[in-house]
């Protein structure tokens, strides 16, 4: 297990193994995500990476393992000056790559927010429709 608690040296220089390690049949689901997960390992990884993109930095409180098959991270962040926590949650297949990815964040008021920007990085594209398009 790697417990990672220098959360000053990763900030946003951390990358998570995983992301290039998913599962042809890779699902990624959050309190974000609307109208069903995400699909396919191109779509989960354009997520994340936009996801990445919106954090003003990332302090981790934990990177490890759990279980025989689970990898979890949890961090705090901003977006547009909003705080938010998040936990992450990585099932890991038979070969090891990221089959079930969950991504967790509150408080809500921030994870709308967070939504509604997701929804302007996707705009235009078939993945927009899994984010909040307005504040209704």
């Amino acid at each position: 297990m790697s417990n990672t608690n220098d959360s000053k040296t990763q900030g946003l220089s951390y990358y998570p193994w995983w992301l290039d390690k998913l599962a042809d049949n890779v699902t990624g689901n959050g309190s974000f995500i609307d109208n069903g997960p995400i699909q396919g390992p191109e779509a989960v990884h354009s997520v994340v990476t936009a996801a990445r993109g919106l954090y003003e930095f990332q302090d981790f409180t934990y990177t490890g393992d759990y279980g025989d098959n689970g990898f979890i991270e949890e961090y705090t962040t901003r977006v547009k000056g909003e705080t938010l926590h998040v936990v992450v949650t990585v099932a890991r297949n038979a070969a090891g790559e990221c089959e079930q990815l969950v991504v967790n964040h509150r408080p809500r008021n921030a994870m709308l927010l967070f939504s509604r920007e997701m929804h302007k990085k996707f705009a235009g594209t078939p993945l927009a429709k899994h984010f909040l398009a307005d504040e209704s």
